[in-house]
């Protein structure tokens, strides 16, 4: 799924929004997560996942055509961990998955 396709989707799911206001909403939502890694925060959305920045230190790559050493900078990548809700949905065809009872007394 595309951005334009993400706020064309919300826009149907959404009536009283109009097309401008859902694009901006997408946007906004889009920089935030942005900034904050940017920032080194971590972003975690309950059921969905976490955003992190991973930190890789240089080091001596190799060249798959020629097998030279190559030199790699370091550099910050981002990460994305998938949250057990996603992924028990992913798993079961995108169906929500029952909650369990909570055990106890």
């Amino acid at each position: 799924m595309t951005k334009s396709e993400l706020i064309a989707e919300l826009v149907v799911a959404n009536p009283h929004l109009t097309a401008k206001d859902v694009e901006l909403i997408v946007s906004t939502v889009f920089n935030e997560i942005t900034a904050a890694l940017s920032r080194g925060d971590r972003v975690e959305l309950r059921g969905f996942g976490a955003f992190t920045v991973k930190h890789r230190n240089a080091r001596t790559g190799r060249n798959p055509r020629t097998g030279s050493a190559v030199a790699v900078d370091e550099k910050s990548v981002p990460f994305f961990k998938a949250g057990k809700e996603l992924r028990e949905r992913v798993n079961t065809g995108g169906k929500p998955v029952a909650k369990r009872a909570a055990r106890g007394a």
